[in-house]
């Protein structure tokens, strides 16, 4: 993949996509079961697939205003075991998942992303050191949800490190916006 900017990208998305990705966290939410990695909380579960979809969004938009053809975010509701692995966009015929870290959570924890990697569940773009990622930002502060989109990076140039969080140890990988930002892809 031709990297088609080389620092983070700000964006606004429009009303109308913040209001498809919050449909589509309220219709999701129950299709999932996260207690393998101690998620539980369906409100904390639903915003989670809110924020990520805000990102999948985000990344659109800076591919597309490059000139690049993006096939996704994937809007389909799968049942429980059915769930896709796909990539979450595919632009210009190559595969890119996305990592979302709202602002209130980076506050907190630091600017980072996870990946799951547990016993029961592994994120199948950690067999892939080839595979592409990109990473954002999304500022939950107020109903703009403006992001940071990061360059693509592959995954065998990612520094992954354990949650700080204690009941994430051993069920997620964290890459952290520090030692991404020393990345080159």
């Amino acid at each position: 993949m031709n990297n088609p900017f080389k620092t983070p990208v700000k964006v606004s998305l429009l009303a109308s996509t913040v209001r498809r990705a919050q449909e589509f966290a309220a219709a999701v939410v129950s299709t999932v079961d996260y207690r393998d990695s101690n998620q539980s909380v369906k409100a904390k579960i639903q915003d989670d697939h809110f924020i990520s979809k805000l990102g999948e969004e985000a990344v659109k938009v800076v591919f597309k205003a490059r000139g690049a053809q993006v096939e996704g975010p994937d809007y389909t509701i799968y049942d429980g075991k059915k769930k896709s692995w796909n990539a979450d966009l595919v632009i210009n015929g190559i595969e890119v998942a996305v990592k979302t870290q709202k602002k209130s959570a980076a506050n907190k924890y630091g600017l980072s992303w996870t990946f799951q990697h547990s016993e029961i569940r592994k994120d199948p773009i950690l067999k892939n050191p080839e595979a592409w990622v990109c990473f954002v930002e999304v500022d939950d502060s107020d109903t703009k949800y403006k992001c940071i989109i990061f360059p693509p990076v592959k995954i065998k140039k990612l520094h992954f490190t354990e949650p700080k969080l204690k009941h994430l140890k051993g069920k997620k990988k964290v890459v952290y916006a520090s030692d991404l930002l020393s990345t080159k892809s």
